[in-house]
């Protein structure tokens, strides 16, 4: 990974994936008709996506197609080093439905979510922190996936940090499904992962664990991220479209986020209900 975008590839890594560099040569013309919605997504990512259509970028990406009134297809790559290369830019694919905001490899849209990492403990633990540098995270066994934000503040207040591998293809393994059932199962005292992942596994464990959002970590760690679509630069009509698309649409891809346990941040960076007032990103 290049310096230049490692602090983005974290989230994207765990959110939507690891692209190739872009094109160099010039964009052809913007397609102006659109026979169907050409998703570029990856097949085995949930809850993201999936190819049975269980997660919610599949959802939203539903929604998006019946706002167009086109058929939805699908191009399924593995979200790992040379997705967008492999996917966008070959053309094969119009859209990622999930790409951090100033992701580089893409032209993004305006966000549609806005998440944080989050602390995942049995519901019943005495582990009670509010942010990464609270000291009885000492000699507690937390997981983490390697080079993702909250590594280094665990590392430095003491704790005794779990590793899971960060670039894996999605088909083979599911290191943030492991690091849940390890807390689960009691090999580790908790986990830091990021937020939609964190959610939607604790909440799958019978009994479900807890999730603390760290919307109050006074650490300095960039923990909590904005969530665009991504298209191909130059695609200045499409983008447009896009972004009328999630403001048409926001309240019901906020119910959509909800059901899937996602934590979500008002504008402000404050936790809030989408069953409530207020809401959007």
């Amino acid at each position: 990974m290049r310096a230049g975008y490692r602090i983005a590839s974290w989230a994207i890594a765990l959110a939507v994936g690891l692209g190739g560099m872009a094109a160099a040569s010039a964009n052809p013309p913007e397609r102006q008709e659109r026979e169907a919605l050409r998703v570029c997504a990856d097949g085995n990512n949930l809850p993201f996506s999936n190819q049975a259509g269980e997660g919610f970028e599949n959802r939203i990406a539903e929604l998006m197609a019946e706002d167009l009134g086109v058929p939805l297809t699908y191009v399924w790559s593995p979200q790992v080093m040379g997705f967008v290369r492999n996917t966008l830019e070959l053309r094969v694919c119009d859209v990622m439905i999930g790409a951090v905001a100033g992701y580089g490899f893409v032209q993004n849209t305006n966000a549609y979510y806005r998440s944080v990492y989050a602390l995942v403990v049995p519901e019943d633990s005495e582990l009670e922190v509010a942010g990464l540098g609270d000291p009885s995270l000492a000699g507690r066994r937390i997981g983490v996936v390697a080079e993702t934000p909250p590594l280094v503040p665990l590392r430095r207040m003491g704790a005794r940090v779990e590793g899971y591998p960060l670039m894996v293809d999605t088909r083979m393994r599911a290191p943030v499904r492991d690091a849940i059932e390890d807390v689960a199962t009691g090999k580790t005292d908790g986990a830091v992962l990021w937020g939609p992942l964190a959610g939607y596994y604790a909440s799958r464990q019978d009994p479900p664990l807890k999730v603390v959002p760290l919307v109050d970590d006074d650490t300095g760690t960039p923990l909590d991220y904005r969530i665009t679509m991504g298209i191909r630069h130059g695609e200045v009509h499409w983008k447009d479209w896009i972004n009328a698309f999630i403001e048409r649409h926001q309240e019901e891809i906020d119910a959509i986020l909800a059901e899937y346990h996602v934590p979500l941040l008002d504008r402000h960076g404050r936790l809030f209900d989408p069953q409530g007032e207020g809401g959007g990103s």
